[in-house]
């Protein structure tokens, strides 16, 4: 059991830094060359783009916490 969640925590932990480094900061960071900071992406507006990303990065924190706590009560 100890097993798949060290795995699951290192997914993500990989996921997580991903979409940390999408959002967009004050120079557009990673996010620009994907076009997901500016509004003429190839996804259409960016605002639905940016609310997705954040919802997605909220969730992975709460599920890298929840984990984290789980690892640490089991050891």
């Amino acid at each position: 059991m100890t097993t798949l969640l060290d795995i699951l925590q290192i997914f993500l932990c990989g996921g997580l830094i991903f979409l940390i480094l999408m959002h967009s900061g004050k120079d557009a960071g990673l996010s620009g060359a994907f076009g997901v900071g500016s509004g003429a992406g190839p996804f259409g507006g960016g605002s639905l783009v940016e609310r997705n990303l954040n919802r997605w990065t909220v969730a992975f924190a709460f599920v890298f916490v929840l984990n984290t706590i789980v690892l640490i009560k089991i050891s």
